[in-house]
């Protein structure tokens, strides 16, 4: 199968959140050796990361340098972690893959995504991005153009537009690359933002994407049968921290919607996978899933994790959790 694995941002950092590059270094190992094993078993794999510890802390280094020098805009953040991600990556994934006896290439793509000038989401943006930051120090920042609001006595923090991703322009590269037999890293933090202008050319749009919606467009794209959506749990759950927490396996889209609408996964985190993996299904993909890193073949061959399938034709029965 074609197997589209969008990894977390927790994949690319150390087990306490920390973002020096030893850590990433050493995360992105453990997370190319889950992928090479996936390789191993047969499947062509096309992959996709979060960036978020790592735009952040570009967005540091801004706040800190800008007064002498003008801020990098956020779009330009996106493209610089593609690439050291795809860097870190494919050194990763090649050295996990040559210990598995295979001499599988592999490439990264800095990607551009889509977005629509008109979204909504411009008029005001809500998005979280950075570290909160006292009031004199946020006005040096707005004064360069950014949107900073006041959030209590934690300070003030930067927010930005998370518009709908609606196509990964780059994909026809990818796949090329993929059906050539390449590992392709692409669309990484959900793909540089970018919206097209009235005289068709592309401009870069200061956003955040949803990397595991951006994930399911890409999958599409692609003509992936399968998106797996890496996390730091074995699988999505119900009453994740309450004290009867429910782990789901096999869902339908159907069953899974309406525990979404029941607030079972937060917007932050579950929500967004959840979300990614039922339009990849309703959009025709043989199955989703949601898993961790231990567990990613079992779970694109349909065995493990949170594995969303279609919901059946016509019909208002909702196949049992297991």
């Amino acid at each position: 199968m074609r197997v589209l694995v969008a990894l977390g941002g927790n994949a690319m950092t150390g087990p306490d959140g920390s973002a020096r590059p030893g850590d990433q270094i050493a995360a992105a190992r453990g997370a190319a050796a889950a992928v090479a094993d996936l390789v191993a078993a047969g499947h062509d794999v096309v992959l996709t990361h979060g960036n978020g510890p790592q735009v952040g802390n570009l967005l540091v280094k801004n706040e800190l340098a800008a007064a002498v020098v003008p801020p990098v805009p956020l779009d330009w953040c996106g493209a610089q972690t593609q690439a050291t991600l795809g860097f870190v990556l494919m050194n990763a994934l090649e050295a996990a893959l040559a210990g598995r006896g295979l001499r599988t290439p592999t490439a990264a793509l800095v990607t551009r995504t889509l977005v629509d000038r008109d979204d909504p989401c411009w008029a005001r943006p809500t998005k979280p991005v950075g570290r909160f930051l006292p009031e004199a120090e946020a006005q040096v920042l707005v004064e360069h153009g950014e949107t900073w609001e006041p959030r209590g006595e934690r300070g003030w923090r930067r927010v930005v537009a998370s518009p709908e991703p609606l196509e990964v322009l780059d994909a026809p590269a990818a796949a090329t690359l993929s059906a050539a037999g390449y590992v392709v890293v692409v669309a990484g933090g959900g793909g540089v933002p970018v919206v097209r202008e009235t005289d068709g050319t592309l401009r870069g749009v200061e956003a955040v994407i949803d990397k595991d919606l951006a994930a399911a467009v890409l999958a599409r794209a692609l003509g992936a049968e399968v998106l797996v959506v890496g996390t730091d749990v074995p699988a999505a759950v119900l009453g994740f921290e309450g004290p009867d927490p429910q782990p789901l396996g096999r869902i339908d889209t159907a069953a899974l919607r309406d525990h979404a609408r029941q607030g079972h996964f937060a917007s932050g985190s579950m929500g967004p996978k959840v979300e990614a993996a039922c339009r990849f299904v309703e959009a025709g993909g043989r199955h989703a899933a949601i898993t961790d890193l231990d567990h990613l073949v079992p779970a694109a061959e349909g065995g493990a994790g949170t594995v969303v399938v279609p919901a059946p034709p016509h019909s208002t029965d909702r196949p049992t959790d297991r």
